[in-house]
């Protein structure tokens, strides 16, 4: 699965619960920005096993 932020061609490993709008699925790069919004929560996906340190996920 492709990250949805516009113009990202990488691989999408966190959901972005967002409580405004729709959840969304973001890389890691775009999981680190956008979460730093008050209320916003990052799931790890598991396919994002490979992306990650051991134990992140």
């Amino acid at each position: 699965m492709e990250c949805t932020q516009e113009d990202c061609a990488r691989e999408a490993s966190f959901e972005l619960h967002i409580p405004w709008t729709e959840n969304r699925v973001v890389c890691a790069a775009h999981a680190r920005v956008e979460s730093r919004q008050e209320g916003v929560v990052a799931d790890a996906l598991e396919t994002a096993d490979d992306e990650l340190p051991d134990g992140a996920a």
